[in-house]
């Protein structure tokens, strides 16, 4: 599922984003989500996010629901 829309990333997902300094490559970093920065509804590179780990990027992917469904 992409992540362009706001709505659908919540808190606890399991994302994978791309990080500024790895646009080039397109390396995707794979962690929880636990604060949303972008404060519009849709972001055509994807919703800005704060993982757990301190991480912060773009939503490329959302991996599961906070209940673990995808």
């Amino acid at each position: 599922m992409s992540g362009i829309n706001r709505k659908k990333i919540t808190p606890g997902m399991q994302v994978l984003i791309v990080m500024k300094k790895d646009q080039r490559t397109g390396k995707l970093t794979k962690g929880a989500v636990k604060d949303v920065l972008t404060k519009s509804q849709t972001h055509p590179h994807g919703i800005k996010v704060r993982l757990e780990s301190g991480d912060v990027g773009r939503v490329k992917e959302i991996l599961t629901s906070k209940e673990g469904r995808p």
